[in-house]
């Protein structure tokens, strides 16, 4: 499964919000962006619901990682 990674650590909100909503514009079916994070961005769940996608979110070892895929049909 082909990933798109982006870096977001240390930028300011709502850049981070952004980043993603615009790799999510063209994901391909199949395809996952995997954003580095420095906190849950609990803000931009509801949006990706609202949009179809499922993630997960994983903070380990001070590393904070979010994964974004579309939902099955």
């Amino acid at each position: 499964m082909p990933v798109r990674k982006i870096d977001n650590r240390g930028l300011p909100p709502p850049q981070p919000m952004v980043n993603i909503l615009q790799a999510l514009q063209s994901l391909e079916p199949g395809e996952t962006v995997e954003a580095l994070m420095d906190r849950e961005p609990f803000p931009l769940y509801a949006e990706l619901g609202r949009r179809g996608f499922e993630w997960s979110f994983t903070a380990e070892n001070g590393e904070s990682l979010l994964r974004i895929w579309r939902s099955a049909p």
